[in-house]
């Protein structure tokens, strides 16, 4: 709100005109200085320097609500994604929320663009079969999204409704593709969309996966941080998740520290000989830095150790810090166990990948594996 643009709050053409003529042009420029300095800037009576600012502030402060007004407009407005993981969707008090940024951080190949297709195929599917029967966008950055394995999940999970005619073909033409190759590309797809999304045509936005983007533009030598070129996308994703009260996920990378202090992403490759796999994978962190991990509201990570997959519910407003171990079928991910593991202190953050494979080999392994693995 702070960048709310004053040619857009009601003030007078010539008020206004006088505010773009001194580069006074948003909301912040103009509240960050005393009453008496704008006077002096603008050259205009104090009287109207006041009356312009109570204008500016009223246009950019939201209107206050009651704690009741909000539960009611949530109870109202608000719901869930299933996941049809039922032990997930309980801790999650329902599933994937609406109007809201869920975010999932993990290896490459650990399943996260499998629990991405199975939430394609549950937005799509019709609503008598617990779906919400709505257009899915899909944004692939990294050119994983397969049709076929979509519905061999959906054949999996609900072979009764795949076996109807057409059905398969009809859900899949709900859902739209897009492969940018670049951030400036991925701010233009969305802007394209937004007039779809805000018409409640779409019931789920999915972008798999924002970190790729900003690595390849990083080494391309397009952008010169990994944080400030998401800062844009950030803002908006987090404005069509609440306004179109839609689900928004998000998947994330991880990057190592190494020893020259440096960070990189893991399915990069390693830039160093890494022969102590135990150092690496102890200082494996989610990719996007802090401003990124502070803006999502719902955090799952995906790691391996001992010998199993687990999600972990790491960040939530609602939902207590726990873990689920997780295989990968053919009909998409499926819990071991129902009652998830408590996880207490520091842990629940924490990402280890021990004895899982990096993004570099399981690229070179990538026509000898099952369709269904990532």
């Amino acid at each position: 709100m702070a960048n709310k643009l004053i040619n857009q709050m009601g003030l007078p053409p010539s008020l206004s005109h006088v505010f773009s003529a001194r580069n006074i042009l948003t909301a912040k420029d103009a509240l960050s200085l005393p009453e008496i300095d704008l006077m002096a800037l603008l050259d205009i009576d104090i009287d109207l320097v006041r009356a312009a600012v109570a204008r500016i502030s009223e246009a950019t402060c939201p209107p206050f609500q009651t704690g009741l007004a909000l539960l009611e407009e949530k109870m109202k407005s608000g719901g869930h994604l299933s996941t049809f993981l039922p032990g997930l969707d309980i801790a999650l008090c329902g599933g994937i929320p609406f109007g809201a940024l869920t975010e999932l951080v993990g290896p490459s190949g650990i399943g996260k663009t499998q629990f991405c297709l199975k939430l394609a195929l549950l937005a799509a599917l019709p609503e008598c079969y617990g779906g919400l029967n709505g257009q899915v966008i899909y944004i692939d950055t990294e050119s994983k999204f397969s049709s076929r394995r979509m519905i061999e999940i959906g054949e999996g999970s609900f072979p009764q409704i795949f076996r109807l005619q057409g059905l398969a073909q009809k859900m899949a033409g709900r859902i739209i593709v897009t492969r940018p190759t670049s951030i400036s590309e991925f701010n233009d797809s969305l802007q394209q969309m937004k007039l779809t999304l805000l018409q409640n045509e779409v019931k789920l936005l999915i972008v798999d996966s924002i970190a790729a983007l900003v690595s390849w533009d990083n080494e391309k030598g397009i952008i010169s941080s990994r944080q400030s070129p998401v800062r844009g996308s950030l803002s908006f994703l987090k404005s069509i998740a609440e306004f179109s009260q839609v689900p928004v996920v998000v998947t994330n990378q991880v990057r190592s520290h190494s020893n020259d202090d440096t960070f990189h992403y893991i399915f990069q490759g390693h830039r160093k000989d890494t022969s102590n796999s135990e150092r690496s994978e102890s200082h494996l962190t989610a990719a996007l830095g802090i401003q990124w991990a502070h803006a999502v509201t719902i955090r799952l990570i995906f790691e391996a150790h001992s010998g199993h997959r687990f999600i972990k519910v790491a960040k939530s407003p609602i939902s207590p810090p726990v873990a689920f171990p997780f295989v990968v079928e053919s009909s998409g991910i499926t819990l071991l166990n129902q009652e998830g593991i408590s996880v207490a202190g520091s842990e629940i953050n924490a990402i280890r990948c021990q004895g899982w494979k990096s993004f570099s080999g399981i690229i070179q392994q990538w026509n000898q594996l099952p369709s269904f693995m990532q």
